[in-house]
């Protein structure tokens, strides 16, 4: 079975957030550059249940992991 490809405008919208393409510009240019120290996850803009789903994807290489990780990047 192949992973889903989930969209940017999918993760923004799974994280509960505005998920049009000028809010998701706006999110990245208002919380960006985040410190290379910093893991996403730990970012001190997310919620707790944001935080977890972000950690888990990653730690579990789950169905959002590419996503996230493009946000990442973004971000840093």
């Amino acid at each position: 079975m192949d992973a889903l490809q989930h969209s940017m405008a999918d993760l923004f919208s799974q994280l509960g957030l505005s998920s049009g393409p000028d809010d998701i510009e706006k999110f990245i240019s208002v919380h960006r550059p985040l410190g290379n120290e910093v893991a996403l996850y730990r970012a001190p803009f997310w919620t707790g249940a944001q935080r977890t789903f972000l950690k888990e994807e990653i730690v579990e290489d789950g169905d959002w992991a590419g996503v996230i990780d493009e946000l990442n990047n973004l971000l840093h």
